[in-house]
């Protein structure tokens, strides 16, 4: 476990190994625990970075901006701080949405992008999450969060877990979740956060439009066909955008892959990894033009 203060305001991590720099993104409610049974197997290779986004775990929750700009530039001033010049940026649901903000800003940082069940990719989200954009969320959130239902929600999803079903995963991770919300800074950064990306309508932040540009950067989609929260169409529709990406379906897995088969994670982490050539601009003229011409060439075909 690591601290750093940005801007005033802190910042929690995990870290462990050496080597080429794997930052670990996690999801709306989540913290970076959910990176745990995944860290120890990359830490061999690389050095692995998984913090607590503001509003989440145990890095501040300051009254502020939780847009995905705000955080992709947050965590490029963490690198930076720790001293990192580059990582293969690994973004899990809303924090696919940041990684994808992030590659896109500050592609000097990004030398490969891999999106896990990503939200920005199209406007479908669970009800769940539309809800939490509604007037009147801040009332009904207090009695979610309260802990005598989560001790009954999560003994339902651990059941649901051992008899093998998906939802099982997928519900004890949203207890956690909504179990988190039961302090009042967090709740208000959750609101922040949600109401940021998500409206009544379903994901109002798409980054469909802007894919073309990620195929400057080697990429990874990875899916569970069985996600609940954000549907596996969606990793067609990055698939599809992105020219050159790879694409993974982890056909019996929900909404967390990297939790319900971790080893089959990293080693397909791995052999991404270690497959592909990092991205190196530095935003000479040739990157410069190079960007320039891929920008022109999809304006002309909008017309």
């Amino acid at each position: 476990m690591g601290e750093a203060i940005l801007h005033g305001h802190r910042v929690s991590y995990r870290t462990a190994g050496e080597g080429p720099v794997v930052l670990l993104i996690h999801g709306i409610t989540g913290d970076s625990r959910q990176w745990n049974q995944i860290i120890p197997l990359l830490a061999d290779r690389y050095t692995v970075l998984a913090p607590d986004l503001l509003g989440h775990g145990q890095s501040a929750k300051p009254r502020g901006d939780y847009s995905l700009g705000a955080y992709a530039v947050s965590l490029r001033d963490l690198l930076i701080v720790l001293g990192h010049r580059r990582a293969t940026v690994v973004g899990h649901s809303l924090g696919g949405g940041i990684a994808m903000q992030f590659s896109y800003e500050y592609p000097v940082f990004c030398e490969r992008l891999v999106l896990v069940d990503s939200g920005g990719l199209g406007p479908e989200v669970h009800p769940l999450l539309r809800a939490a954009t509604l007037p009147g969320a801040e009332l009904v959130l207090p009695l979610i969060a309260h802990s005598r239902l989560h001790v009954v929600g999560d003994a339902i999803g651990h059941a649901l877990g051992r008899l093998g079903l998906e939802l099982g995963h997928d519900l004890a991770e949203m207890i956690r979740g909504y179990a988190s919300l039961s302090d009042a800074e967090a709740r208000r950064a959750f609101l922040h956060t949600v109401r940021a990306v998500i409206d009544l309508g379903g994901q109002r932040v798409n980054a469909t439009d802007r894919l073309y540009l990620a195929q400057m950067i080697p990429t990874l989609i990875v899916w569970g066909r069985r996600d609940p929260l954000i549907p596996v169409e969606h990793a067609t529709v990055a698939h599809r955008g992105i020219p050159g990406s790879r694409l993974e379906i982890f056909d019996d897995a929900g909404h967390f892959p990297q939790l319900e088969q971790p080893v089959r994670f990293v080693r397909m982490l791995i052999d991404f990894i270690e497959s592909t050539g990092p991205a190196a601009f530095e935003f000479s003229d040739q990157d410069l033009n190079m960007l320039r011409e891929r920008m022109l060439k999809r304006g002309r075909k909008s017309r």
